[in-house]
């Protein structure tokens, strides 16, 4: 479980408009902090583990704001399928802002010494996709639910970052991901 906790979200927040410049570095959280009239050097004991974990504790900030979002919103009536689409995109919607910050803290993360907080990250979004659509499986499906959905989700979020596209367009590419994801649930249960 991540640590969470009010002030390390302020620093986040604050830190979110210094990246795209200084990147997931110690002098944007140290910028952050001071733009919000705290310590510089707090950013030592709200991320111990320095940026990585700073990026860790961003992600996890976003699927909370992620589920907050979609609780507003009337889910239920929705096949899941179409939840999981309108959850994604409630997360590329929330994103875009803060796009230059992503498509760093990816970088950052893509590092092969940050691999495990990486996959950490990826497996805490799936699962909490998945909860927000209201999966409440316990059975061998929730692992491969949230591996594919894992799959899905990166492969949208590489396209989004990668092509000057908007999130409509990240949504088509997602349609068509689960599309083939449907097809091939078909084809193994025909």
């Amino acid at each position: 479980m991540i640590e969470r906790s009010p002030e390390r979200d302020a620093a986040i927040l604050a830190a979110l408009p210094h990246v795209p410049h200084l990147g997931w570095t110690e002098a944007a959280l140290e910028a952050g902090l001071r733009d919000i009239g705290e310590e510089p050097a707090a950013h030592r004991w709200l991320f111990p583990r320095g940026p990585v974990g700073a990026v860790e504790a961003w992600v996890d900030l976003a699927d909370r704001q992620m589920e907050q979002a979609a609780s507003a919103e009337a889910l239920d009536g929705l096949r899941t399928p179409a939840r999981i689409r309108r959850l994604i995109a409630i997360r590329l919607e929330q994103a875009a802002p803060h796009r230059e910050a992503l498509r760093r803290g990816l970088a950052l993360m893509a590092l092969p010494w940050n691999a495990a907080a990486a996959a950490r990250s990826l497996a805490r979004t799936a699962d909490s996709v998945w909860a927000a659509a209201g999966d409440r499986s316990a059975d061998f499906s929730w692992y491969t639910r949230r591996a594919t959905l894992a799959g899905v989700y990166a492969a949208t979020l590489a396209y989004w970052l990668r092509e000057p596209v908007g999130v409509e367009a990240a949504l088509e590419f997602l349609d068509r991901r689960l599309a083939g994801l449907a097809r091939m649930a078909r084809g193994q249960r025909g």
